[in-house]
Parts: C-alpha cells; sequence; structure tokens
C-alpha cells in the first residue's frame, strides 16, 4: 500500500522509475527483478512500480515513445 503521509510522485520521478525498468528488463533482468530492483531503488512498493509500469506503457513513455 502507498505510504499515505508522502505526496505523490511527479510525472517526472513517476518516468525516472519507468525508464529504471525498462533498462533493468533491456539489460537482461526479468520483468519480476526489474520492479523489485525499482522499489528498493526509489522506495517504493511492489503495487506502485506497477501502477507506473502501466502508466509508462499506455503513455508511451520515453524510452518507449
Amino acid at each position: 500500500m502507498p505510504d499515505e503521509s508522502r505526496p505523490p510522485l511527479s510525472k517526472e520521478r513517476r518516468q525516472e522509475v519507468f525508464l529504471a525498468l525498462v533498462e533493468a528488463q533491456d539489460g537482461g533482468a526479468t520483468v519480476q527483478d526489474s520492479r523489485l530492483r525499482a522499489a528498493r531503488q526509489f522506495g517504493l512498493e511492489a503495487d506502485e512500480v506497477r501502477r507506473i509500469e502501466r502508466e509508462g506503457i499506455e503513455g508511451d513513455w520515453p524510452p518507449l515513445g
């Protein structure tokens, strides 16, 4: 569950998380491993990372778009 005491992440920060996911997968990490790495790196919960991943794919964020 997201930390309700923390302000929402900016779009720029969410894009950084998404980029980290893509780069980890491009480097050979599995989807699950890339999510775990991003969660640790950015101090997020797994469900937050999945939401950001979905938002990035749907929004065609860089490096995809």
